[in-house]
């Protein structure tokens, strides 16, 4: 059951405190989405983006590490207790993305996404550049698997089969992030995930699957004008760091940091350096 692509973001038990620090905003985008901001700080805006396990308040830790940021974390629709989109895509997600920060004033951000997060920044960066100032692909790639279309058909197959036979989301989550996180992670990560994952409603969960399954922005990526920077796990196995060299190697002046020590959750699993890396790429 594992392997490359894909696996989400998740929830850190020690840390819950700092959501309740946050600001919620919800707000109508495109086609009666209804979706939801949590924010904190004041200053120059930085949008944080969750994958498939995730949440808005996962970001908060983030948050807390970046004094003098307004940092906004997006709920994904279908997250959050927000509906799903009925058109559910990448393009359907950025433009709802989009539609809603300038419902909030922000016509210019940073952005930081995770796993298919940092996909969802990728479409964005492509669909609005203008809103994007700095784009931050995070343990992602920039496509789903290969050009194969059974690789996405036995993909599916494998990772709804558990639900299919009756297992909950729960019990899919204890298998799927399984070896997930490097070896001398944070003992509290890989618990903190399974937790998180658990959270996420089984019809998102199916939705947002078949939807991560259609990303290919190779072909696009030379045409990313943003300053980007890439994130990666050093010993990360769903977005392996060699995958994440190949895409910043194709967007014009792209970097990539590596955090050691760090599977697919790096904020989770060495937290410090994961931020002392993301304010370093910030203040460039």
């Amino acid at each position: 059951m594992r392997g490359p692509l894909h696996r989400g973001p998740f929830r850190h038990p020690r840390l819950q405190h700092h959501h309740r620090a946050g600001r919620r905003s919800r707000g109508p985008g495109r086609g009666g989405a209804v979706t939801a901001f949590l924010t904190w700080g004041s200053g120059a805006p930085l949008i944080c983006l969750h994958g498939i396990g995730g949440a808005a308040d996962l970001w908060a830790p983030t948050a807390a590490a970046l004094p003098g940021r307004q940092v906004l974390a997006w709920n994904q629709p279908g997250y959050g207790g927000n509906p799903l989109l009925a058109d559910l895509s990448f393009s359907t997600l950025a433009d709802n993305l989009a539609a809603e920060l300038v419902q909030k004033g922000i016509t210019s951000a940073d952005f930081i996404g995770h796993s298919m997060g940092g996909m969802v920044a990728i479409e964005l960066a492509l669909r609005h550049p203008g809103l994007v100032r700095t784009l931050i692909p995070y343990a992602t790639t920039p496509a789903f698997g290969g050009k194969d279309p059974s690789f996405a058909r036995d993909f599916l197959a494998k990772r709804l089969a558990p639900l299919d036979a009756g297992a909950s989301m729960a019990e899919c989550a204890a298998g799927l992030v399984r070896g997930m996180c490097a070896p001398t992670a944070d003992p509290a990560a890989e618990p903190a995930a399974i937790a998180a994952m658990s959270l996420v409603p089984e019809a998102t969960y199916r939705a947002t699957l078949a939807c991560l399954t259609t990303f290919d922005r190779r072909d696009a990526l030379g045409a990313i004008t943003q300053p980007t920077h890439c994130i990666a796990g050093a010993e990360d196995k769903v977005a392996p760091a060699r995958t994440m060299q190949r895409m910043a190697d194709a967007i014009p002046g792209a970097t990539l940091s590596l955090i050691p020590g760090a599977g697919h959750l790096p904020h989770l699993e060495q937290p410090a350096a994961f931020h002392a890396t993301l304010r370093s790429l910030l203040d460039r």
